[in-house]
């Protein structure tokens, strides 16, 4: 869903919740027609690892100790950052990333995996299926430099989608913020990240049809006490969020079979307590689930401006055929 067709959606559920004002019921927030108020621009942190670090294999927490020097270590590299000279890119080298004033690095929690189930804080084993998806991934030259079309390069890289769901809710590196809204019957959250919307009706309609499939998938929800519970279906094959080798990569995507039951509590006034639970028989051989803490922001979301697969794919594009040609004429 594109950024026009989220504002004729999001009129109505906008004043939907400025004519029904939230109010208190025995502590718990709530809406005006009842429902728990999850509403708000909420933030996560990507300092925390996926998979939890090898030397931390038995370990769910670090201590506070441990907390408080990745903190400071964090803080020292970024006013390095800051206090060190410009530098200008050379004609014919490597242009890099966006500079550290993009970036997001987060604050680290005492967490050491967002991944929680398998107990180890690592993704399972890889079915056949799955191993060979990697393997291919692994044969392709660089992984990344794909470019005799345009469908080479990843949907995240042509600002079609940050990856679909799950990857879409997952924290990386800048942009992390998620708006909420709600509405009697429905949940709205607005992703920062290539401004994707995902609505989510807490009625009894029927699912899509199974062959219609959406990079976000098709979602269902109701509340669980006062914890929303969504679970989406209909995810396109070619999402590729779930295997930490193909951020860039399009062909090896998920399972066409892969299931996704969300959990969101607020746990206090000021954090979001989000799980997931990725069952893809196909790619994994067990499901497994990551759980991490969105905290609420008093930031704005502006729009997101992605180029990069856009502006920038004419220069791809050009860049392999000039690469083809010289290898033609040795």
């Amino acid at each position: 869903m594109g950024y026009r067709s989220f504002h004729r959606l999001a009129v109505p559920v906008v004043v939907a919740i400025v004519v029904l004002a939230s109010h208190s019921v025995s502590g718990q927030t709530k809406t005006g027609w009842g429902d728990p108020d999850l509403q708000g621009i909420w933030t996560s942190s990507g300092a925390t690892p996926f998979e939890r670090p090898t030397d931390l294999a038995a370990r769910e927490m670090l201590s506070t100790e441990e907390v408080a020097s990745a903190r400071s270590q964090a803080e020292e590299r970024s006013e390095d950052l800051l206090q060190r000279e410009a530098q200008r890119t050379q004609a014919g080298g490597n242009i890099g990333a966006y500079n550290d004033f993009w970036m997001d690095p987060g604050v680290r929690s005492n967490r050491t995996s967002m991944v929680v189930d398998p107990a180890n804080g690592r993704l399972p084993t890889l079915t056949p299926e799955g191993q060979k998806a990697r393997n291919e991934w692994l044969k392709a030259p660089g992984g990344v430099e794909l470019d005799d079309t345009w469908e080479d390069r990843h949907i995240w890289e042509r600002c079609v989608t940050r990856g679909g769901m799950p990857n879409a809710m997952f924290p990386r590196g800048y942009n992390n913020n998620m708006h909420i809204f709600q509405s009697p019957g429905y949940v709205v959250m607005l992703l920062e990240q290539v401004h994707e919307v995902r609505v989510v009706p807490l009625d009894d309609r029927p699912p899509l049809p199974s062959n219609i499939t959406q990079w976000n998938g098709d979602a269902r929800g109701y509340w669980d006490g006062d914890t929303l519970v969504v679970t989406t279906t209909n995810l396109d094959h070619r999402v590729s969020a779930l295997q930490p080798w193909s951020l860039f990569h399009s062909r090896d995507g998920s399972g066409e079979g892969l299931t996704l039951v969300e959990r969101y509590s607020r746990t206090s006034t000021g954090e979001l307590e989000y799980t997931v639970e990725v069952n893809d028989p196909q790619m994994y051989t067990r499901p497994w689930t990551v759980s991490y803490p969105f905290s609420l922001s008093s930031d704005l979301m502006f729009e997101y401006a992605c180029h990069e697969g856009n502006h920038g794919m004419e220069g791809i594009l050009n860049g392999g055929r000039a690469d083809d040609a010289a290898e033609t004429e040795q």
